[in-house]
């Protein structure tokens, strides 16, 4: 007897519950998605992630209703490939990829991706931040190899870029996370500062104003510049920047900033390594824009139990609903503790309110690279 499609309203983490359906191979129904708006139903870019689900995976059927306020998605095997897939400009390109890495580990074959729109938007992971803080994620589980190349900077709002992504490795389940307790001590802070079709100038001022908060910390800082020329800056006018701040344990936390009207590129700078200063105040292991990531890949892993250290500023309501929906998924539940009081010599661990995770994976197993 084939199992009722678990139900969901509205629209909220649309593309995380896609995900856990694929990976799960449970089929869902979500309704009321916007029924009460003037605009009721899916955005652009929400069909446009149904379309790239539908691309790297076999047998999927969805199904939308005639306003768009629901939709029936009963998931398919990953299979990947080669894909090449237009973003709508309403969302970065990032919208796109991060649940797209969730899925890539566990196809049939490698995934050679190539997304075209805007690479950056202050709204979206920024695909810089992607390359540089979702990536060690998957590496502390085993899965690595992953590459990200900018071949054209897209700026809003007519974009024009282009990035290509190459996950070649597919893995069975992901390695389980043992002992990660412990708040990592940030050893240096890398970051990128772009432009498109701005002075070049731009990029320097966008590098002073970032160093000029960050000095404070005496960590080694270096700031990359990516003056973006000619055909790879895209159709609009542009800059951001992408921050990271790195442990020796490999672990990192990130913030990234997106030029706005009327701001200055200095503006932008200091508001990026403020935001960042900020991720490493709250603690733990991860920042707000890599939780979700870690956390679904303790889930999927062995049948053992994962710890992780994590900051009281990464549990908000998106964190609960996660939990809520994994548990409707595979029925796991998730045990947060606070932490206990370190030795004395801790001295980087003082004064946070930090909360031990621990996960008992669910044994997944990757369905896709069994048969095959």
């Amino acid at each position: 007897m084939v199992a009722p499609p678990v139900l969901y309203n509205g629209h909220v983490d649309f593309r995380m519950r896609l995900v856990l359906a694929t990976l799960s191979g449970r089929a869902i129904k979500i309704d009321r998605i916007r029924s009460d708006d003037m605009e009721p139903g899916l955005k652009d870019y929400e069909v446009s992630f149904l379309r790239l689900l539908e691309a790297i995976t076999n047998g999927s059927v969805i199904e939308i209703s005639y306003t768009g306020t629901t939709v029936i998605y009963k998931p398919g095997l990953i299979v990947n490939g080669t894909v090449t897939h237009n973003c709508p400009l309403s969302r970065a390109v990032g919208y796109f990829l991060e649940p797209v890495l969730l899925l890539a580990p566990f196809g049939k074959s490698a995934l050679s991706l190539t997304l075209q729109g805007v690479t950056s938007n202050g709204v979206d992971l920024g695909v810089d931040t992607i390359r540089t803080a979702l990536f060690p994620i998957y590496n502390k589980f085993g899965i690595m190899r992953q590459e990200l190349r900018v071949i054209k900077r897209g700026a809003p709002p007519l974009g024009g870029g282009e990035v290509n992504v190459f996950l070649p490795h597919v893995v069975l389940q992901p390695t389980t996370l043992h002992a990660a307790v412990k708040t990592p001590s940030v050893s240096k802070i890398r970051g990128v500062a772009y432009s498109t079709r701005v002075s070049p100038a731009s990029v320097n001022r966008i590098i002073e104003g970032a160093r000029g908060v960050l000095s404070m910390t005496g960590c080694e800082t270096f700031i990359y510049s990516d003056v973006a020329r000619g055909e790879e800056s895209g159709k609009s006018p542009g800059f951001g920047v992408s921050l990271v701040a790195e442990a020796r344990s490999g672990w990192c936390y990130t913030a990234e900033s997106v030029g706005g009207p009327g701001e200055t590129p200095e503006d932008v700078g200091e508001r990026a390594a403020r935001a960042l200063l900020e991720e490493v105040a709250q603690g733990g292991m991860v920042c707000r824009s890599q939780v979700k990531t870690l956390i679904v890949l303790m889930v999927v892993g062995k049948e053992d139990i994962g710890r992780v250290l994590i900051g009281k500023g990464v549990i908000d309501e998106g964190f609960v609903r996660l939990l809520r929906d994994i548990k409707t998924m595979w029925g796991a539940e998730v045990r947060i503790k606070e932490q206990e009081t370190l030795d004395e010599e801790d001295e980087q661990a003082e004064g946070l309110e930090e909360y031990v995770v621990s996960i008992k994976g669910v044994g997944f197993i990757n369905s896709s690279k069994k048969i095959a």
